[in-house]
């Protein structure tokens, strides 16, 4: 047990101090979180931390090898896994999209003309739209998932690779929720800089941290079901480049919205998002499916 905690620690150190480091050096040079391009340019090396930790940890300080760490892709065991991690976002979004609508809280722009408008305004060029982009953007984005997933392997070989599987041995659901909680909580430098949520530093932290939490349950199941780490750096991938895509560019300009504070509910990580990431987090555990499947 001192040795699993001594482990603990130190991933914990090297996961948050170096890229808080880089995040904060990089805001310090001017630049700011809530321009999120050039931001997450400049700042992706604090991102791989968490599978660096994870690497020295299990290498140089406990010794423990890397038999757990899911490095395999385990296609032909978890090929439904894959699948589902990588098609969740864009079910998610149809969901944000419907609830915002009835609830009144702000109206999807299913053509993305008031996205293309705002990207226009911003760049002083003209506005224009690529012929039937509502129907093939969502193809290249599944597309830019699969190609992205390395980079998103940076966060979940220690999250889910490592600290998931050591926080609460024999009790899931508890390290899921404890993973995400801290997982949320890295994010703090550049997410009270308005990274996640401009605009809405405090509110939106605590946000992004319930849908952190959902999140961990979610991958945690993914990893456990598959045998890989593969499989939730797929959907982690897919979370940022179809979830937050999609989500922004429907809901793009404060003036398509009822209310001040709808970005904090039509996110990707938003309010609305809870109700299905919450549903499945809700069947994943009623089910017992963080557990390992059975070889």
């Amino acid at each position: 047990m001192l040795e699993r905690r001594r482990g603990i620690f130190w991933y914990l150190v090297i996961a948050f101090v170096p890229a808080w480091l880089i995040w904060e050096g990089a805001i310090r040079l001017g630049l700011s979180p809530a321009n999120a391009s050039l931001f997450q340019f400049v700042a992706l090396p604090g991102a791989f931390f968490p599978a660096i930790a994870s690497i020295v940890v299990r290498k140089w300080i406990t010794r423990e090898g890397f038999a757990d760490a899911g490095l395999r892709l385990s296609l032909r065991r978890g090929w439904r896994y894959y699948l589902a991690g990588w098609l969740l976002p864009a079910g998610v979004v149809a969901v944000i999209a419907l609830l915002a609508s009835i609830l009144g809280i702000a109206r999807p722009d299913f053509t993305f003309e008031r996205a293309a408008k705002l990207l226009a305004a911003r760049g002083g060029t003209a506005a224009s739209m690529p012929p039937g982009l509502p129907i093939w953007l969502p193809f290249v984005l599944l597309a830019q998932a699969a190609v992205f997933t390395p980079v998103l392997w940076g966060e979940e070989f220690g999250w889910r690779g490592y600290l998931q599987l050591r926080l609460f041995p024999g009790r899931p659901l508890l390290s899921a929720v404890a993973t995400g909680l801290i997982w949320g909580l890295w994010h703090l430098p550049i997410n009270i800089r308005g990274y996640n949520f401009p605009g809405f530093p405090l509110r939106g932290m605590i946000v992004f941290t319930v849908s952190t939490v959902l999140l961990s349950i979610i991958f945690g199941w993914l990893r456990a079901r598959s045998g890989s780490i593969w499989a939730p750096s797929l959907a982690h991938a897919a979370t940022n480049a179809v979830g937050g895509s999609l989500t922004m560019l429907l809901f793009a300009t404060g003036g398509s919205t009822a209310m001040p504070a709808a970005p904090l509910f039509v996110s990707y990580l938003g309010i609305l998002a809870w109700i299905p990431l919450g549903g499945l987090c809700v069947w994943i555990v009623a089910t017992g499916r963080l557990k390992p499947a059975e070889k």
